[in-house]
């Protein structure tokens, strides 16, 4: 059984074929071992992200551990999955169209014991090494980008930089746009910077009881990380590009997904799968 549902995932790796840069053959007499082909190990990172196992587990005759670690970074270097991200952000604005009008902001911490550079003591696991991650969402939930930082690192300090995510949309964006954001972020620099941006913003009241919003849509996109896929929910790599790699890979699926489902009842293509995803 695929880790991703092959109606999700053909679409993506039609894609990110297209965004591999071609390959030179530098060997002097040409007699190495063949190429493992680039599926092989892209469906590989697809099963490490999803079900959380180490390389060496996932690895088989087909594709050594270390093969795909190197492909891994070559990929990295080039700037595939960050571009995969943004490819699958375009395609769901132009066929859905995202909320911009409404954005979400919300930390996670997952557990980092492997520790490495994006990580830090956590505070809700008794001082185990963590990883925060800083989630910008729009309206529906849609993963906008993404910020990791250790788990002892506030969520204040991190909303700057996380809405400069939102810079990717360069500057055809909405006239008003309105943050939403849970008691974590109720300070004055907050509302500082938010005012500085020109966006309005609502943010819940510290000590005041439970108050409904509109955040619960970034609440679910943290579920969708952490119960969609293990290498998100027990951060096991060290490297920070390495981190966001996999975010955005698993943003892309995410994205794809929730294509899926919204266009079902709008389009019809061919090879529309025939059950609802």
């Amino acid at each position: 059984m695929p880790a991703v549902p092959s109606s999700v995932i053909d679409p993506i790796w039609h894609q990110f074929e297209s965004l591999i840069p071609p390959v030179i053959d530098q060997h002097p007499l040409g007699c190495h071992r063949p190429r493992v082909p680039d599926r092989i190990v892209f469906d590989k990172l697809v099963q490490v992200l999803v079900l959380g196992a180490a390389y060496v587990k996932i690895a088989d005759s087909t594709c050594s551990a270390t093969t795909i670690r190197r492909r891994r970074d070559e990929w990295i270097a080039a700037g595939i999955f960050t571009r995969l991200e943004q490819i699958c952000l375009d395609g769901y604005d132009k066929m859905i169209g995202l909320e911009l009008e409404n954005l979400c902001v919300d930390g996670c911490i997952v557990k980092a014991p492997c520790g490495g550079a994006a990580a830090g003591r956590s505070p809700v696991d008794r001082g185990k090494q963590g990883t925060k991650r800083s989630l910008l969402v729009d309206g529906r939930g849609i993963p906008l980008g993404c910020v990791i930082a250790g788990a002892n690192c506030h969520d204040s300090p991190l909303l700057a930089p996380t809405l400069e995510k939102f810079g990717r949309f360069g500057f055809d964006l909405p006239e008003r746009i309105t943050v939403h954001l849970d008691a974590g972020y109720d300070s004055r620099t907050t509302r500082n910077l938010l005012e500085g941006l020109g966006c309005d913003y609502i943010i819940s009241k510290k000590g005041a009881p439970l108050q409904a919003g509109a955040r619960w849509v970034v609440e679910r996109t943290n579920s969708w990380h952490n119960r969609g896929f293990r290498k998100l929910h027990i951060c096991t790599e060290v490297r920070t590009r390495v981190i966001d790699a996999f975010i955005a890979l698993a943003n892309a699926i995410i994205i794809t997904r929730r294509l899926l489902a919204e266009a079902w009842t709008r389009y019809r293509w061919e090879g529309r799968p025939t059950r609802q995803p």
